[in-house]
């Protein structure tokens, strides 16, 4: 067995406890929270809006979503999915679907409790998986494992599967070598993470929207053309997830393991990606921040992924292979699953369109994607050695560069392994966090709910729920209160220092 394969093996082993997990607590949290998904969901639109302007420091709701979602709708979306449909057959896509409504409770807990336990750092506000460990067990010891363990993830590991599937992209949709992909997408992302915290916010407010609705405008256009095999295609998707499709129904567990671990991938619910850029958030409430982060699950996996899924199935052009190679269907002879099926349903409706159409949408959901993802390791360098030491921050910058341009010229299979068992090991660590702290994030939904019944705009009291060490909202709160008192007192003195009206005087004399 070559060392690739050795490493698949690897992280298949490592993801079994994490799909488990990710199934039990997902559905725990969405009975929970009383399945917030739906009943919560108007106001996520609402609290995308935000209380108003924010500090300098902190991030609008919407730019935390923005941020959020750069780091989510990466090649998981594309790549991912055709793994998935690949290795698990078009069941898979059910699977991954049930787990990304789950995963949206899973979500609004982790972003929560990174909202409460945020902190106010040399002006900015930085929180995640950390810093909430930290905060309630009190022992900096135990976040060091959450802040190292993510760091080597977000600086070394993961960032590799963006950068190779570009590479992999744009050599077969135009014939570029690998190595010369590897140094114009290590210098673009060099330009943007060296503009500091303010650019990255910047290049993915803008980019993100863009990709967005140009490859979801191009997925449906897919669809429209292929619409009478819509409902064939949904059909055998719901029926290969439950093995009633005859030739996938041997397959049935490869669905379900590869739907829930392509899910995860895609949108990371409780692994905890998603907590930094909800812990930088400047909102009244945590349980705003939560609701935001999880309508980002469906942006991410309800809407992006089920698109691409779609794409490949209502076109045929996809195959499917057990891991031991036993092929069950081919419609793609000598394509291995990736982000070649896709290009292939693309070009049944625009011929020599689907390459380059999805070489570049790689290009922007992955470039997008390593930029969080360095917003993310750059938030746990901070816990790790604190702030201030630029010497750090540049190690960080060119370890992360060093390996987008070398994953370029790698083979993808060691990339993708790699990057799955470091998932897999911080899923670990932050599902145990979940279960352990989750009651904290369901008494702060208890009382947005409470206030928002009272027609009130919530606002997070921490002292007055019995939530201890929320430093961040303890002061300011305190400082809220002395502005007020303040107030009261200058209001108090003023009306006693008023001028008197002569007449009194005068009657008083008399």
């Amino acid at each position: 067995m070559d060392l690739t394969a050795r490493l698949q093996e690897i992280a298949n082993a490592m993801w079994m406890p994490v799909i488990g997990l990710a199934i039990v607590m997902g559905l725990y949290f969405t009975i929970r929270t009383k399945v917030l998904q739906i009943r919560l969901f108007p106001q996520m639109l609402r609290e995308l809006k935000g209380d108003g302007d924010t500090e300098p420091g902190g991030l609008t709701p919407f730019q935390a979503l923005a941020l959020t979602i750069g780091n989510r709708v990466g090649v998981g979306n594309i790549a991912g999915v055709a793994t998935a449909i690949g290795w698990g057959g078009p069941g898979a896509l059910f699977w991954m679907g049930v787990m990304a409504f789950c995963g949206g409770a899973t979500a609004f807990v982790e972003s929560t409790l990174a909202q409460i336990f945020k902190e106010r750092i040399n002006n900015e506000l930085k929180g995640g998986v950390p810093y909430y460990l930290h905060k309630v067990f009190q022992k900096r010891w135990i976040g060091m494992i959450a802040a190292v363990t993510a760091l080597l993830l977000y600086t070394i590991l993961a960032p590799g599967i963006q950068s190779n599937s570009i590479a992999v992209s744009f050599e077969y949709a135009f014939g570029i070598p690998g190595w010369v992909t590897g140094l114009v997408v290590t210098a673009a992302l060099g330009i943007i993470i060296w503009g500091g915290r303010e650019r990255i916010v910047r290049v993915v407010n803008v980019i993100v929207p863009i990709m967005a609705v140009g490859y979801i405008g191009g997925a449906i256009i897919v669809l429209i053309v292929n619409f009478t095999a819509l409902p064939g295609a949904i059909g055998l998707i719901i029926s290969s997830a439950f093995g009633a499709d005859q030739v996938f129904a041997g397959i049935v567990g490869a669905a379900i393991s590869w739907g829930v671990r392509r899910a995860l991938f895609s949108n990371v619910a409780g692994v905890g990606e998603g907590t930094y850029a909800a812990g930088a958030a400047e909102v009244s409430h945590p349980a705003k921040q939560g609701l935001v982060q999880t309508f980002s699950i469906y942006i991410d996996t309800l809407t992006v992924c089920m698109l691409t899924g779609l794409m490949m199935v209502v076109t045929g052009q996809y195959n499917v292979i057990t891991e031991d190679g036993r092929e069950i269907l081919v419609h793609l002879p000598g394509v291995e699953p990736g982000t070649n099926f896709t290009q292939a349903a693309v070009d049944t409706v625009a011929t020599g369109f689907g390459s380059p159409f999805i070489a570049i949408s790689v290009a922007m959901f992955a470039i997008t994607t390593i930029v969080a993802f360095y917003f993310i390791a750059d938030t746990n360098l901070s816990f790790i050695v604190g702030e201030g030491k630029r010497i750090y921050i540049r190690i960080l910058e060119c370890a992360l560069l060093a390996v987008c341009f070398i994953s370029c010229v790698t083979e993808a299979g060691a990339v993708w392994a790699l990057g799955d068992m470091g998932y897999a090991t911080l899923g670990v660590i932050n599902f145990i966090a979940l279960i352990l702290l989750s009651q904290i994030a369901m008494k702060t939904l208890k009382d947005y709910d409470s206030q928002r019944r009272q027609g009130l705009n919530p606002e997070f009291d921490p002292v007055g729920l019995g939530i201890k060490h929320a430093d961040f909202w303890e002061e300011l709160r305190a400082g809220e209160a002395r502005v007020r008192s303040a107030g009261a007192a200058g209001r108090s003195t003023g009306a006693d220092e008023r001028p008197t009206d002569p007449s009194d005087s005068q009657e008083g004399q008399q």
